[in-house]
């Protein structure tokens, strides 16, 4: 049985590329790193019911498995190339692979990124997938580079997946479909990441909220960071959902967004949100880099906010 999930997954994400030399089928893929070229690996588990509702479509879990993965190369820059998958199931369910496995392919194949491999298992569903990316040696985008001074910006819009998740609560959720949307299908921002190559001094995907990842940066960079919350981009769906408040606290707090937040130059700002305009996500200034080694969130009067709580805590 085991066997036959692998084929099923097999023939829903068969991409061919010629720098697999081998793979699904053997104990091990053989890959070829192309000359002059810098292997990025990142790695995400996601569970059901701690990542995604219980009751998500299997589509809907396919694409966004992958999706946090090709999200982290954005950060760093990187060019897709390879997966492996790791499927954990309560039983051998052949329809919801059918549906995780078209998922998992409708976001792998625009970036022709090739499923080589993975495991499956008997236990609470777990999905867990390994990116594999190129980039150019010595222009990885790294947490590390941001200065006093530099601008904080962020891609696309902040807070709608959480937002989303609340409104599955909802008795009637169909008028928060396009909010619910983007906590299943998150974009992750892979243009973006390569437009900011040589020009971001630093770079992290919000994942566990705006405040916890800029933390993030702040402390690898050994640096602080302000953020007005006038400037924090809302989408139309959220604006008209929620109050100015509760789109403030989804923002800074909620996480699952996968937008990017990076540092640059500040005489740059403005180029830089032309340029990811037309990638077609854009950016938005949100804040500055300062000294000291913490995130503050400061309004117009100068008053500081502290929100209802500082991110997503894995093992809270």
């Amino acid at each position: 049985m085991e066997f036959d999930l692998i084929e099923r997954i097999r023939r829903h994400t068969d991409v061919h590329r010629d720098d697999v030399v081998t793979g699904i089928g053997d104990d091990a893929a053989v890959v070829a790193v192309p000359a002059g070229r810098e292997l990025a690996i990142a790695v995400d588990t996601l569970v059901e019911g701690i990542h995604f509702p219980v009751g998500t479509s299997p589509a809907d879990i396919g694409w966004k498995a992958l999706a946090v993965n090709l999200s982290d190369l954005a950060s760093m820059a990187a060019t897709p190339a390879w997966a492996l998958l790791a499927l954990t199931l309560p039983s051998p369910d052949e329809a919801f692979i059918d549906g995780l496995a078209r998922g998992f392919a409708e976001l792998a194949t625009p970036f022709r990124l090739a499923l080589i491999g993975g495991d499956t298992t008997r236990g609470p569903l777990t999905v867990t997938v390994t990116v594999h990316g190129f980039t150019t040696p010595g222009q990885a985008l790294l947490r590390s580079g941001a200065r006093v001074g530099d601008a904080v910006m962020v891609t696309g819009t902040l807070g709608d997946a959480a937002a989303g998740l609340r409104c599955l609560a909802e008795a009637d959720a169909a008028p928060y479909a396009g909010l619910i949307d983007r906590l299943n299908r998150p974009t992750p921002r892979v243009a973006a990441g390569q437009a900011l190559r040589g020009i971001a001094t630093a770079c992290i995907d919000v994942s566990d909220g705006l405040i916890a990842d800029l933390g993030h940066i702040c402390k690898q960079s050994k640096v602080g960071a302000e953020i007005d919350p006038a400037l924090l981009p809302f989408s139309s769906a959220m604006l008209t959902h929620f109050h100015d408040a509760d789109a403030i606290e989804f923002a800074l707090a909620g996480g699952d967004d996968y937008e990017l937040c990076f540092t640059v130059p500040f005489e740059k700002a403005n180029d830089v949100a032309a340029d990811l305009a037309r990638v077609g996500c854009g950016a938005t200034r949100i804040g500055r880099i300062v000294e000291g080694g913490a995130v503050r969130v400061i309004d117009a009067s100068g008053a500081t906010r502290t929100p209802a709580r500082a991110g997503w805590n894995h093992f809270a």
